[in-house]
């Protein structure tokens, strides 16, 4: 069964967005994959942000419904699925990395992707095209 995806009535970009891929949950899934590799279910439940496994699953099935993650089955575990990045998610690169951007401008807490940010800033362009490619 796909999850519902929410009509949109307002015709902003912003809220469009926001619908797709806003969430906090959503958006650290697509952290997940994008800088950090993982792609199961087991592996996003043991992030450190310990999301609750109900929110996974409503986030997971969200997320596939709007075709920015696909679900296979895992080959060597037939009980488990992969999760992997579609074109359109991928595209999200330069929204996560603004993001990061700007929390390294103004989070004055220990900055846990401080790598990545150096990464961008010695070369954002080729940092942005590696995430966009897979």
């Amino acid at each position: 069964m796909k999850a519902e995806i929410k009509k949109r009535e307002s015709g902003c970009p912003v809220a469009f967005g926001l619908d797709t891929f806003g969430d906090r949950w959503s958006l650290l899934i697509i952290r997940e994959i994008l800088l950090r590799g993982k792609r199961t279910y087991s592996e996003f439940l043991a992030a450190d942000e310990g999301i609750a496994t109900n929110i996974l699953v409503a986030r997971l099935k969200h997320l596939e419904a709007e075709g920015i993650l696909t679900k296979t089955r895992d080959p060597d575990n037939r009980r488990a699925f992969i999760y992997e990045m579609t074109q359109k998610g991928r595209d999200l690169a330069p929204i996560l990395i603004e993001i990061i951007i700007w929390s390294g401008l103004y989070d004055d807490r220990p900055f846990a992707l401080r790598g990545v940010l150096e990464k961008i800033k010695h070369d954002r362009q080729g940092f942005e095209t590696e995430l966009k490619s897979g």
